[in-house]
């Protein structure tokens, strides 16, 4: 298993557990104790365990995973997402992106087009605009605001003082959970306003989500059906038809 994977399982365990040990993990993802016992240090130095005696614990049960480690995650149902949401993109077309890994994704299928005139993407996100500043042919807007360190997203005041100016033609938004009783909604309340101002400057909104997200809830409630009519995922979700939203499956 690569290190970006072991990181990422050690994580989800800690998330479902609370806390693990170097038996358990060696034995779970066989490893040797003294590759286990680097991987846990490495983490905790990025503050995302409590080192213990013997293993680790979470430093809190409902953290985010980083970008980074997220990436290695569901990346088929990613993919598949983001080639049904890059194939709304017309040539002309001004289209923002929230941050995460499936808008992450959508960025990749949307410079892999080479039937795309120009057009231009709007982002709060500085790994999307890094992974699209090479296309002379995508003109990127880059918000201001400050980095959150965990999304790579661009977060406060400044972000949505740029967004209040500018009209997008689709939006295409990234979330945590989506339900048909809360809507969508995220793990912190300064990307939700962010998401919730991007969607609200495009004619057409869309939440990107792949099928582990459906039917959760999150801290920070960005909107419902009134400001998106479609979602796009990687399986049916009949409770959100019902809900009032056009389910796209990809």
């Amino acid at each position: 298993m690569k290190r970006a994977a072991r990181l990422t399982e050690i994580l989800d365990l800690l998330a479902a557990q609370g806390e693990v040990s170097v038996d358990g993990l060696v034995e779970r993802l066989e490893a040797s104790a003294a590759t286990i016992r680097r991987d846990l240090d490495s983490l905790a130095e990025q503050r995302l365990l409590t080192r213990t005696h013997g293993g680790a614990v979470a430093q809190s049960v409902a953290y985010e995973l980083p970008v980074k480690y997220k990436s290695h995650r569901r990346t088929h149902e990613k993919d598949v997402i983001a080639r049904a949401a890059s194939a709304l993109v017309t040539t002309g077309s001004v289209v923002g992106l929230s941050g995460g890994t499936t808008t992450t994704a959508i960025a990749a299928a949307l410079a892999a087009r080479d039937d795309l005139g120009e057009f231009t993407v709007v982002t709060n996100a500085v790994n999307i605009a890094s992974q699209l500043a090479t296309r002379p042919d995508i003109k990127v807007v880059v918000t201001g605001g400050v980095i959150h360190s965990r999304s790579y997203e661009l977060v406060g005041p400044f972000v949505e003082q740029l967004l209040s100016g500018i009209h997008l033609d689709i939006a295409f938004i990234g979330v945590n959970a989506l339900s048909a009783e809360s809507g969508a909604s995220t793990h912190d309340e300064r990307e939700a306003a962010v998401n919730r101002m991007m969607a609200s400057r495009a004619r057409r909104a869309i939440v990107v989500a792949d099928s582990s997200k459906i039917g959760e809830n999150a801290f920070a409630h960005i909107g419902g059906p009134e400001l998106f009519r479609t979602v796009i995922t990687d399986a049916a979700a009949p409770e959100l038809v019902e809900a009032g939203y056009e389910v796209v499956v990809a």
